[in-house]
């Protein structure tokens, strides 16, 4: 077999000297002895269980978000018609990017230009250290249709085994300080070549990839690309550090549109991707560390954002988890999971935090889950702490959350049975409406899910109520409402009610329906309007402060949250529920003095703030 790479692995290749080293951390790959029998769900707690730690997990996200610093660049700017681009999407600019590239990396870093014209036909795009592709609004890269483009064949991951195959449209490989930005538009032009057509044709490559990866064959050997059906990814980033990716329109990808592998220091935020055809996931970050994908939009063909680490041996060979990332304030639009874990998770996964995101219809598809998390007894690899809060919307074609440790066992006969592990799962505010079910957790005999808590959550319109939920062991239930009916204990927050709160410029109303209480705050359609709680706190320390709110319009209402006086939330979005008698909830967390604390909630545009029903504050 081949050996497990070193507990630091290099990234080279750095412009200016120097070179960045990735931990490699140390995650267990076999199951720990489950308790026989399996769990149960109801009112009250499901199964035994080991008591979680006293501190709550979200309190890493401060040090992981200090650690993600997205990169700067000179000012110099390279523009690919001074390379012979042409914008007439008929000329080919390839030469032109790679000199362009060439030419600012020499130079010391600066920013390739895509000027707001047109569009640049090219093929495959290869960036290296201190450049920023920079696509102007009105600009357009449209990539070649011709397999042979891409090639000669590039280092790279498919479906989380390492060979060498197709280029990526856009690739790095063991760069530094590299953007991609800009308010213009990536397109993949994916239908127009062969790529969708490899799907039908692939299986003999992918069984072949699977059974080298299990035979040791050193990753050299393992040649695709040309001649074979492993279609490309949009956008690889090889064994990167300091990435940003920012305000681009992503269309079109052959495959999975933004996957950064083995890779630290990324920022993903206000892209918004378009992808139909098989396997075109949105954003799918691999083995990497430190992480931030926000404010995004996914209409997507397959999983939104989902987290990966290598797949059966190959992954355990290389051995390198993702962990610590952060997910927040992303609309989904699209197919299969929201907000997804694996299949490919047999390096691990470790400190994912998911926090106010948005599930709609999209323009031909719904998602199918909100919360997935798939593995099966061949990947191996410990799944541990995912927590989630403020996950609301609808409709969920399939289900609401679900853990399939049953997953689809692809590629019969390779690679040996290594049961997986999934253990630490929070689930807060996770409010969904129109689903098959509400809750499933499958695991299996050899390897038990364990520790999964939901609390405080909604789900209406479900068509089949009781939580599902099998070898699993520490499952607790607390103020989970389905179809109205309270699964678990009774909610452990405090309730204050907007009507009995200080109101600035807005009414009590109760004419929409499915609000708490005896009605509701409507702002006045203003800047400034607030309403103001006072709470009582036992003692000092942080608590979550969840606003249940309506907006059926679909602009954002966006709110200051202040404590005290003290803004802990500016901008808060509200963003649009669907209806005004669709319920939603947000949440923010904030340090509490002992005794009353003021809590106010202030319109920031004329539109005024949404619908208020209640502040829920839980210690």
């Amino acid at each position: 077999m081949t050996p497990s790479r070193r507990d630091l692995f290099k990234v080279a290749g750095i412009a200016g000297g120097g070179a960045v080293l990735l931990p490699r951390t140390a995650v267990a790959d076999t199951a720990d002895a489950g308790t026989a029998g399996q769990g149960t769900a109801g009112q009250g707690t499901a199964g035994a269980g080991t008591a979680g730690p006293a501190v709550s997990p979200w309190d890493q996200v401060p040090g992981i978000l200090a650690r993600i610093v997205p990169p700067s660049f000179p000012d110099r700017t390279f523009d690919i018609t001074a390379y012979g681009a042409r914008p007439d999407n008929t000329t080919d600019c390839t030469p032109a990017f790679r000199q362009a590239i060439a030419a600012c990396n020499a130079a010391g870093g600066g920013t390739v230009l895509v000027p707001g014209t047109g569009r640049f036909r090219t093929g495959p795009i290869h960036l290296l250290s201190d450049v920023r592709l920079h696509v102007a609004a009105g600009g357009t890269i449209r990539f070649r249709s011709d397999a042979a483009s891409y090639l000669p064949a590039v280092y790279t991951r498919w479906q989380g085994i390492e060979c060498y195959n197709y280029s990526p449209f856009i690739y790095a490989r063991n760069q530094v300080n590299i953007a991609l930005t800009g308010t213009g538009t990536i397109d993949g032009n994916a239908a127009a070549g062969p790529w969708f057509g490899f799907d039908g044709r692939r299986d003999p490559d992918w069984q072949r990839l699977q059974a080298m990866a299990v035979d040791g064959v050193p990753v050299a050997q393992r040649q695709f690309g040309d001649g074979h059906y492993l279609k490309p990814n949009m956008i690889q980033l090889y064994g990167c550090a300091n990435i940003l990716i920012e305000d681009l329109d992503l269309r079109n990808p052959a495959m999975w549109t933004v996957h950064p592998v083995l890779s630290r220091n990324i920022t993903v935020r206000r892209i918004k991707i378009y992808s139909r055809g098989a396997m075109v996931d949105g954003v799918d970050p691999e083995s990497c560390a430190d992480v931030l994908i926000e404010n995004c939009s996914f209409d997507t063909g397959d999983d939104g954002t989902v987290i990966k680490s290598g797949r059966d041996t190959d992954g355990r060979r290389v051995g390198v988890p993702s962990e610590n990332i952060v997910i927040r304030g992303n609309k989904y639009y699209g197919r299969w999971g929201a907000i997804t874990v694996g299949s490919e998770m047999s390096g691990g996964v470790r400190n994912v935090f998911a926090e106010n995101n948005q599930i709609f219809p999209g323009s031909s598809y719904k998602s199918f889950y909100a919360l997935y998390l798939k593995t099966n007894d061949r990947r191996g690899g410990v799944v541990d702490g995912v927590h989630v809060r403020g996950l609301t919307g609808g409709p969920c074609d399939r289900g609401g959350f679900y853990v399939d440790m049953n997953y689809s066992l692809t590629g019969p006969g390779h690679g040996p049975i290594v049961h997986p592990v999934i253990r630490n799962i929070t689930v807060e505010h996770l409010d969904v409406a129109d689903s098959p079910f509400a809750v499933k957790l499958s695991g299996s005999p050899a390897s038990r899910i364990k520790n999964v808590t939901i609390a405080d959550s909604t789900f209406t319109a479900i068509d089949t109520p009781a939580p599902q939920i099998s070898n699993a062991d520490g499952v607790q239930l607390r103020n989970v409402r389905i179809n109205g009916v309270l699964y678990g204990t009774p909610p452990q927050g405090t309730r204050y009610e907007a009507e009995h709160a200080t109101i600035s410029q807005g009414t009590v109303e109760s004419d929409h329906a499915g609000h708490s209480g005896t009605g509701f705050v409507n702002y006045d359609n203003l800047i400034g309007s607030y309403v103001e709680f006072t709470v009582t706190a036992a003692s000092a320390g942080t608590a979550t402060l969840a606003f249940r709110f309506a907006n059926g319009t679909t602009a954002n209402r966006p709110m200051d949250i202040a404590v005290n006086g003290s803004a802990v939330a500016a901008g808060k979005a509200f963003n649009g529920t669907g209806a005004w008698t669709t319920w939603q909830t947000t949440t923010v967390s904030a340090q509490l003095d002992a005794g009353p604390n003021t809590v106010r909630a202030t319109a920031t545009t004329a539109g005024g703030g949404p619908n208020l029903d209640y502040l829920e504050v839980t210690a």
